[in-house]
């Protein structure tokens, strides 16, 4: 098998290297590509021969129960929708340091066999943090390479059925017949693909650790995302203990739910019941202090929102938000001003909400006017109230999603004054009843 350079832009192909597409005059548009000799074109062919194709009707199709092993993580297993699926493909990507691979090792340890395949870390380095984590299980074996074609020989030859394999990472893996340096457009997508037939054939799921950019996507073809069955993202602070795990894609569950973790000196740890993961000391009370529920997949988390409103003595005013999308406060601020004849122009105000969690949730929106409005008149709000709701332009209170289940988590948690689009239709008329 040998490789050539395809390019991109109109397909025209090229035996070595050039910076300039002759066809289409692109530029760095070539992507190293496996070509196939006639020798090997004509054993295709035989093949494809002996294998009769045939048509089947959408309804004759028998349909098998899905089997699947469950990997001893409660958070990991919701996110796969009830564990690990024979044959899965998963791409588990985030930052650098926010601890894929501890998951990794703990989910290996919970499984009858696994073979962690490292290409950035040695043994010795995997084996000081399975003693740190209290991971002493034989049935883990650690192989150390970044040629994928001697791991997959290595693989076939294993008599004992395997749980799982694990790579960690595919930007570290290569393949003898192309020329491209490990990490590069052509061998990621050729080392994906022939681990996705390698799990296909054999029923093991394969587990893949994969690196993000600047930007914060993936790393690697866009190709590499649709190839696999499940991707996974894993998000938090390095900062502080919370992680949040959540799917992007499952061909064998849904992408509705979250996973949220807390990393701790021995290992990740699964917070199940994380509704009030998000208030320590209770919350509200306070001036400037409001109480919301977030919705992450399916799942309601209550978080307290803070604020602080205080003159400026610049010609333009501060506005600091933590863990909301600042175009969004400034929105909620105009609408706080022409609205509800709160003066904000000339003071500088500051967001937060609590516990280092960050959202796009426009069910928020309410909390966080409500919070603006008690520090700007420094009147706390009461404390077994909670606001649900979107804020509009005309400053009325719209309806959000799952509102319903979210005003019924609300009362399951002990708040007696629920606010929401229900019961009030303006912003005005509620600051005016609880703040003003």
């Amino acid at each position: 098998m040998k490789s050539s350079f395809v390019c991109q832009q109109c397909g025209t192909e090229y035996s070595k290297w050039m910076g300039k597409c002759n066809a289409c005059n692109s530029w760095n548009s070539l992507v190293e590509t496996t070509r196939i000799t006639k020798n090997q074109k004509s054993k295709v062919k035989s093949q494809n021969h002996s294998s009769k194709l045939e048509i089947q009707n959408l309804t004759t199709v028998k349909i098998s129960t899905i089997e699947r092993m469950s990997t001893n993580i409660s958070e990991l297993d919701r996110i796969l929708g009830g564990g690990l699926v024979r044959g899965q493909v998963v791409l588990i990507a985030g930052e650098p340091g926010i601890g894929k691979s501890t998951m990794l090792l703990q989910m290996a340890n919970s499984l009858q066999a696994t073979v962690y395949i490292s290409g950035e870390e040695s043994a010795t380095q995997i084996a000081i943090r399975a003693k740190r984590l209290g991971i002493n299980n034989k049935n883990i074996n650690l192989i150390e390479s970044t040629d994928v074609d001697e791991i997959l020989q290595l693989l076939s030859t294993v008599d004992c059925g395997l749980s799982a394999v694990i790579i960690d990472s595919i930007q570290t893996m290569s393949t003898s017949d192309l020329t491209g340096l490990a990490g590069s457009v052509g061998q990621v997508r050729e080392c994906a693909f022939r681990l996705l037939r390698y799990a296909k054939e054999t029923g093991v799921p394969v587990i893949i650790v994969g690196h993000v950019t600047k930007e914060g996507t993936v790393a690697g073809p866009s190709v590499l995302a649709h190839i696999v069955d499940t991707v996974l993202w894993f998000e938090g602070e390095r900062i502080t203990n919370l992680r949040i795990l959540r799917s992007r894609k499952n061909r064998f569950g849904t992408t509705d739910e979250v996973g949220i973790f807390s990393m701790e000196e021995n290992g990740l740890k699964s917070l199940e019941n994380a509704e009030k993961l998000f208030l320590e000391t209770g919350g509200g009370g306070t001036p400037g202090s409001s109480i919301s529920l977030l919705l992450e997949g399916t799942r309601s988390i209550l978080v307290e929102i803070q604020s602080l409103v205080v003159p400026t003595k610049l010609a333009f005013p501060r506005r600091v938000a933590q863990g909301i999308d600042s175009s969004r406060l400034e929105m909620l601020l105009a609408v706080l001003t022409r609205r509800c004849g709160i003066k904000l122009y000339e003071m500088d105000v500051f967001v937060n909400i609590v516990g280092g969690i960050k959202t796009k949730d426009t069910g928020l929106d309410l909390a966080i006017c409500l919070s603006l409005a008690s520090a700007f008149y420094d009147k706390a709000l009461p404390k077994k109230l909670i606001s649900i709701g979107e804020v509009g332009l005309l400053g009325e209170i719209r309806k959000v999603n799952m509102e319903d289940k979210r005003v019924k988590d609300g009362k399951r948690l002990g708040f007696t004054q629920i606010v929401s689009s229900k019961g009030s239709k303006f912003l005005k008329e509620v600051i005016k009843e609880y703040i003003k």
